[in-house]
């Protein structure tokens, strides 16, 4: 456990209703939960998130969910069922934020529109997380990440020109839009509360359109220019150099020389003062039109040494450079360390399991963990007894009738 407790975190008094499962609605949610909101989940009974059994499984938990669940309150309710659905409306009456990740349509179906819950809780802030956004041609149909990801423009530009397009090795537009949907969430409160509007509003995330916004400068060129980027491997068109060069030993070095100043010291590092001094050479655009003479000198120097001898070399002529890890290697880095990026979480009888720490750092209010994914429907008692009020029996009955 690191960082404050929860009651000093910046977040703390601030309740989230999170329904949906899987990863994009979650992850928002988590980046809240490490910062001290209340985060009430909403589960499946018996099933619970699927995210619990995806992956890698460790005593019967998926490990992810650790992570993903961490700092939540786990609640199990059936919103299919209409007594489901008149509980969660009671809840979303008593919080702050509702974040959502259904299709478009089925809150509305369930009978809790925005509007027919802005009735109930006029504050209510309503996070709602899609494929393709709640409105347009697209918003019925299925929203699943790799697909927004194709068509928001960032698988396009991924790989080799001259193969199919890949993806990362991540859920990239889930968590794109989580984080999306984070800020538009503390946007609508900071309207609400600091500007003293006490109103609540709708936060519209689509997948696509998370991913879309990290497409840089692609609109504008294609707008003025016609031009499309491709897909360019290592290297990032335009801007020379910076690409990933093999080294004696078979290693791989990342290296961006691009800076004016940086190219020069780069080009004397590699024992080539000729290039560092070519006025052709002296800004992006010349170097631009040589980066096939320039990557393949940098490649001629690496190849003829081990990779500590190229860091080496180039660190001390202050050239950014580095590896390309893995996971066994970033948990053996010293500055992942000493930035204390891991946090031992206890899973009980004394065993411990890493997982990443909350960011952004915050020098006052930091973010931490207090407890890992929580077992499914660990937080009924406490929810349903201590925030709604309801009696044992009604607990019993509910339950008995597979509602919670």
């Amino acid at each position: 456990m690191n960082g404050q407790s929860v009651q000093q975190r910046p977040l703390a008094g601030l309740k989230v209703l999170e329904m949906g499962q899987l990863l994009a609605g979650p992850f928002a949610s988590a980046m809240l939960a490490g910062f001290g909101a209340e985060v009430i989940k909403i589960e499946r009974p018996r099933t619970g998130d699927p995210i619990r059994t995806w992956r890698k499984i460790y005593r019967g938990t998926s490990l992810w969910w650790l992570s993903l669940g961490r700092n939540k309150k786990s609640i199990t309710l059936d919103l299919t069922r209409p007594e489901g659905q008149q509980i969660a409306r009671r809840l979303a009456a008593k919080v702050d934020i509702l974040l959502e990740n259904f299709k478009p349509g089925t809150l509305e179906r369930w009978g809790m529109s925005y509007d027919a819950l802005r009735e109930l809780n006029p504050r209510l802030i309503m996070v709602r997380v899609s494929g393709w956004g709640q409105t347009g041609p697209y918003a019925s149909r299925p929203g699943y990440a790799n697909v927004a990801e194709a068509m928001g423009g960032i698988r396009y530009t991924t790989g080799y020109p001259d193969r199919p397009p890949v993806r990362t090795g991540v859920s990239l537009g889930d968590t794109l839009a989580g984080l999306h949907a984070a800020l538009g969430a503390l946007v609508a409160i900071y309207h609400r509360d600091v500007r003293g509007t006490g109103q609540g509003q709708v936060v519209d995330v689509a997948i696509y359109e998370a991913v879309f916004n990290m497409m840089e400068s692609m609109l504008a060129e294609y707008d003025k220019l016609g031009y499309v980027r491709e897909r360019t491997g290592p290297k990032l068109e335009g801007i020379v150099p910076t690409s990933t060069y093999r080294c004696a030993d078979g290693k791989y070095i990342v290296i961006g020389g691009n800076g004016d100043s940086i190219f020069k010291r780069l080009m004397n590092a590699i024992e080539r003062p000729d290039l560092a001094d070519d006025p052709r050479l002296a800004h992006n655009d010349g170097r631009v039109a040589h980066e096939e003479m320039i990557d393949r000198a940098i490649e001629e120097w690496t190849s003829r040494h081990p990779y500590e001898v190229v860091f080496q070399r180039l660190t001390e002529a202050e050239v950014p450079c580095g590896p390309i890890y893995s996971i066994a290697d970033i948990v053996r880095d010293e500055h992942y360390i000493a930035r204390g990026m891991f946090e031992e979480v206890d899973l009980g009888d004394g065993d411990k399991v890493k997982i990443p720490s909350v960011v952004p750092k915050l020098t006052s209010t930091p973010g931490g963990t207090d407890w890992p994914g929580p077992p499914l429907g660990a937080h009924n008692d406490e929810i349903y007894r201590g925030l709604l009020g309801m009696s044992e029996d009604e607990l019993r009955r509910l339950q008995e009738a597979g509602v919670i």
